[in-house]
């Protein structure tokens, strides 16, 4: 029997519709043996998530870091799925508390200029929708769909709303800073869904190498916005560069289709993120 491991998934205390107490439920009742809760830029879901675990489920704490590349203008934005790091390391913890806080405020200038076009969307929805998790463009697309002014989360991501006509830019980690800091907080750092090119610009492969150098562990490759070419372009890399390839869902509830376990991570490649760790410990 082969073990289930799924490495990306987010909750409420980010941009995701289940609890992080629901969250572990469902992992076990899709069938995993390992999941890891991974929001962005906080670890407020950890604590619910390990009381609420259920019997032989594993969980991998983690979260997944905002990132910019500045080699080009402007900065190419990209997520790094940071596993069993410190959560108390204090220029980590400062830097996370930066991000969320210029999302906040990036949430608000968004919801102002929506409203500036005569869109009937208010701020405290929005931070009511968010219920207290990191404020994202998601809980603006519900605010939108709850409008009647889109009918899926994908549309309002479209350029005529949230992905170009009111969208602002963030205020993220330079990812080789990022790359230290998870390091440096005993954590392992993992490139999420690096090829997918229908999320808009992408990084060459000479970044990536260079993120190697200074402490990249692993690849994500098996994800639902990788094509099949991307998958095996991401593989190879990885193989070239000693990386340790993951494949996860990056579920977010009834944000996305996509399910629990739709990708999964083979058994090797999670062995060797807990080996690599030295912040915190998976627990079962």
């Amino acid at each position: 029997m082969s073990i289930r491991i799924d490495l990306h998934t987010h909750s409420t205390a980010s941009d995701g519709t289940l609890d992080p107490a629901e969250l572990v439920r469902a992992a076990a009742a899709a069938g995993l043996d390992v999941v890891a809760i991974t929001d962005h830029d906080t670890t407020d879901g950890w604590g619910p998530a390990l009381r609420a675990l259920p019997p032989g489920l594993r969980l991998v704490r983690g979260a997944e870091l905002s990132c910019r590349w500045d080699g080009e203008q402007p900065p190419v934005s990209l997520h790094l799925l940071a596993y069993l790091f410190d959560p108390e390391h204090p220029e980590l913890v400062a830097e996370l508390a930066r991000v969320r806080a210029a999302r906040l405020a990036r949430g608000e200038r968004m919801v102002d200029l929506l409203r500036a076009d005569g869109i009937g969307v208010d701020w405290p929805q929005i931070l009511a929708l968010a219920g207290g998790g990191t404020v994202g463009r998601p809980h603006i697309a519900q605010a939108l769909i709850r409008a009647g002014l889109v009918t899926t989360t994908a549309e309002a991501f479209g350029p005529d709303w949230l992905g170009e006509r009111y969208r602002l830019p963030k205020e993220d980690i330079d990812v080789f800073r990022a790359v230290r800091l998870v390091r440096a907080a005993g954590g392992v750092p993992v490139f999420a869904h690096p090829r997918a090119s229908r999320r808009g610009r992408i990084v060459p492969d000479e970044l990536i190498a260079e993120l190697a150098a200074a402490g990249l562990v692993g690849l994500e490759a098996d994800h639902e916005d990788h094509s099949p070419a991307e998958r095996a372009h991401v593989r190879g890399l990885a193989a070239e560069l000693g990386l340790l390839v993951t494949g996860s869902s990056d579920f977010h509830g009834s944000h996305k289709t996509v399910q629990l376990g739709a990708f999964t991570t083979g058994l090797d490649a999670y062995e060797r993120i807990v080996a690599a760790s030295s912040g915190v410990t998976e627990v079962a």
